[in-house]
């Protein structure tokens, strides 16, 4: 039953709750500033990588990136020196909720922002990794080695097709799926690696040659406690993030679940694929309040229209 059928007493009640979570996920996602810093990605004119018609931007606008974060988090904590830089020069643990910002921010100016202020933050990110290094069982790493974004890069992808193609609202064909690799690669080799795969084939090929370096280690466990069971949330918004984080597991590879110590008896990661269905249906119920509607038709149609 949607809404519009509920009695008018309801309907008011329905909306007003969807209203008052949906803000409260854009100030989660995007910070309290949320709105002026919607302003300085959509508000600015000037020439964009990508337009509404491409992949990129209906998988990124989709409920399912909230299922893919979470996926995406899990897979590249397998590699264990992209986890130990996360877990010695993250605030992960201390201010999540930054860190989410900062991811979410990263993704919307490098898909819908116009490309000055892309290539500027790409710089920004590039000097960050320029910065974190250290040491782990012996070996050296940085984040700005090549091996390691790529395979960040990868996972994320990965994640985010996956997720799409298995929570999404709208579907991809299988050139459009190769459109969106070769799209988020355009922008992630920005960061200082070379040959991101541009197909989807090409994208398994390159996930699978990372299989040798992978295996979990103290700091991948304990970034999946975290992830299950430290979360900032309060009780009652619990069962909603489960239900996403369900999803994150019930996609991710056999091995990666193996690896993490998540037993999975036959059969049960359809019914967390399920769980994860209806958590990114909680979140597109949450995106579909009319105010964030309304703003996502005059985004698209005043980008569209810098397009023609």
């Amino acid at each position: 039953m949607t809404s519009l059928a509920l009695p008018a007493p309801v309907r008011r009640v329905h909306d007003a709750v969807r209203h008052k979570a949906a803000v409260q996920l854009r100030e989660r996602v995007a910070g309290e500033d949320a709105t002026r810093r919607a302003d300085g990605i959509w508000g600015k004119t000037g020439d964009r990588w990508f337009t509404p018609d491409d992949p990129i931007w209906r998988v990124h606008l989709d409920a399912s990136m909230f299922v893919a974060g979470i996926r995406a988090l899990l897979l590249q904590s397998l590699h264990p020196l992209a986890m130990a830089g996360v877990d010695e020069h993250s605030s992960y643990r201390d201010d999540p909720w930054g860190r989410l910002q900062q991811t979410s921010n990263f993704i919307s100016t490098t898909t819908f922002g116009t490309i000055p202020d892309a290539q500027r933050l790409l710089a920004r990110v590039r000097g960050i990794h320029r910065r974190v290094h250290g040491s782990f069982e012996g070996v050296e790493y940085r984040a700005d080695d090549p091996r390691l974004l790529a395979w960040v890069h990868v996972a994320e992808t990965d994640s985010f097709l996956t997720c799409y193609r298995a929570f999404g609202g709208g579907t991809l064909t299988d050139s459009e799926a190769d459109r969106y690799v070769a799209q988020i690669g355009s922008v992630s080799t920005q960061l200082g690696f070379d040959g991101a795969p541009t197909t989807v084939a090409g994208l398994r090929e390159v996930l699978a040659s990372y299989r040798p370096e992978l295996r979990s280690t103290p700091a991948a466990r304990a970034a999946l406690h975290f992830i299950l069971w430290e979360p900032p949330l309060t009780p009652s918004a619990r069962p909603g993030y489960l239900s996403l984080v369900a999803g994150a597991v019930g996609t991710l590879p056999a091995y990666a679940r193996r690896m993490l110590g998540i037993r999975t008896p036959p059969g049960s990661a359809a019914l967390l694929r399920g769980a994860g269905n209806v958590g990114a249906a909680g979140v597109r119920w949450m995106l579909s309040d009319p105010q964030v509607q309304k703003d996502r038709r005059v985004n698209q149609a005043t980008d569209a229209s810098r397009h023609r």
